[in-house]
């Protein structure tokens, strides 16, 4: 099917077949026994590989020659779809993306879970597979990254960039026009404030120096109609800050919450950042189901709010409560899916590492008048103790909403002992949740499984499991 030195990186294997999809998103092909992971391959293609990274029994590689185009192959609509890291599948149908996610949840349960998945239900579509998206972050760098056929840095062409981290490339930044993750007026808040910046003089972060006035730039939509907008500054000067962030809110009248944040640290996280409201409150709001939730900075909330309401209601429907349930929700972040439940059963434990978000799923339920939840800050291992067991109660549905990690291993032990009859595991990465079930095998089992799409045009897919105890 191919033929070259899989040895030696460098060397082009030629009619390669790709016939499935990695867990990363890239096209796997064979030479012999030898397995080939192929950036922007697609099953169905037929292509001409250049491999440039090469091990005993695999090697990497990219499209030479695409000798024929696999059926699902389309059009990318994005002008900076292969540079930027962002949408990789957007150069296949979203009918064959689903297939694929679903494959790959299928996989990972049933070879790393051992998992039973003949009553797994077909993939929850996303309605909108453009402009989905609640938040993004841009980044704002004194290093640009240079296209094909650009002039170099020493023809004296303005090397700042607002945009997107180029993959694998933690000091260069893509110059991004325009972004189909997130709805207007995102695209035209930033424009205008590169052009601005840019005009006005101001100096783009640069990484290694640790320097400039500008730093990254955050920007939060909602359902309500409401906008947020945070600019990042590193090094600036106060007639800098003023004079930006003047502009930014003579210009768009209609954002909300106008807020600043000036980080100095070595790394762009805000969690433990003062911020600044310059306009307006310094939150703004979602709504879930006629229950509002109040967004913040340094909140987390579900980047896609459409699929996260059907997120929740799966998982709600998946508990099935009767009304009278004590629930413990796992991980909980900002509360979102405790108050999303809280008037359906008689009480909810939230438990989350992060103190800022129990914070915030309190105010939740405040604003809500919802009474009949308790919130938790700590480690989800070091709180799950048999004495927070025998003062809450035990419970009658766990509802675990893990990172893309999983489990800690100690947790896991805690659920084992807890022995609720029935959990509702939400998961980011099908992988990580596999493994988790394996052990859980022991004393549940595995009743109803449902992919939800959260993020078209990539390769994460989100996964809800319902465990019953034996």
């Amino acid at each position: 099917m191919g033929r070259g030195n899989k040895n030696k990186p460098d060397k082009i294997f030629e009619g390669v077949e790709i016939i499935d999809i990695a867990e990363e998103g890239k096209g796997v092909g064979k030479s012999d026994d030898f397995v080939l992971f192929v950036e922007k391959a697609i099953p169905g293609d037929i292509a001409d590989v250049l491999v440039y990274r090469s091990k005993k029994n695999f090697g990497e590689g990219r499209i030479m020659n695409l000798k024929k185009a696999s059926e699902h192959r389309v059009q990318a609509f994005c002008e900076h779809f292969g540079t930027c890291g962002g949408c990789k599948w957007q150069h296949m149908t979203y009918d064959a993306q689903l297939t694929f996610k679903q494959k790959s949840v299928e996989n990972a349960l049933t070879r790393l879970g051992k998992v039973d998945i003949s009553g797994i239900l077909p993939i929850v579509a996303s309605p909108e597979d453009k402009y989905y998206r609640n938040k993004l972050e841009f980044t704002f760098s004194n290093k640009r990254w240079l296209m094909d056929g650009e002039a170099k840095p020493e023809d004296n062409i303005n090397m700042d960039a607002l945009g997107f981290h180029i993959p694998g490339r933690f000091d260069k930044i893509l110059d991004v026009q325009h972004c189909y993750l997130q709805a207007d007026p995102s695209n035209a808040i930033r424009n205008s404030i590169d052009e601005f910046a840019k005009r006005e003089g101001y100096s783009y972060y640069d990484l290694k120096g640790h320097s400039g006035a500008l730093r990254n730039l955050i920007i939060r939509t909602s359902s309500t109609g409401e906008l947020m907008v945070i600019v990042v500054f590193a090094y600036p000067t106060e007639e800098e800050i003023s004079k930006l962030m003047n502009f930014v809110a003579d210009t768009f009248l209609q954002i909300t919450s106008l807020l600043y944040i000036v980080n100095q640290k070595k790394n762009d996280t805000i969690f433990d950042q003062h911020v600044v409201a310059f306009r307006g409150p310094e939150y703004i709001h979602e709504e879930m189901d006629g229950i509002r939730f109040r967004i913040g900075a340094k909140s987390f909330y579900q980047t896609n709010s459409i699929q996260a309401k059907k997120l929740y209601e799966i998982t709600r429907d998946f508990a099935g409560f009767t009304g009278d349930e004590l629930v413990y929700d796992l991980y909980t972040g900002a509360g979102t899916i405790a108050n999303f439940i809280a008037g359906q059963v008689k009480q909810v434990v939230g438990v989350e590492y992060v103190p800022t978000a129990i914070e915030d799923a309190k105010i939740n339920s405040a604003i809500n008048n919802i009474i009949n939840t308790k919130f938790y800050a700590g480690d989800m291992k070091d709180v799950l103790v048999p004495d927070f067991i025998a003062e809450h109660g035990k419970p009658d549905v766990i509802i675990t909403d893990p990172p893309r990690a999983g489990m800690h291993p100690d947790v896991i032990a805690r659920l084992m002992d807890i022995e609720a009859p029935k959990i509702v595991y939400v998961s980011c990465n099908a992988a990580t949740q596999a493994r988790d079930l394996l052990v859980l095998k022991e004393k549940y089992d595995t009743v109803k499984i449902q992919p939800v799409d959260m993020f078209p045009h990539t390769q994460h897919v989100e996964n809800v499991v319902l465990l019953k105890l034996k």
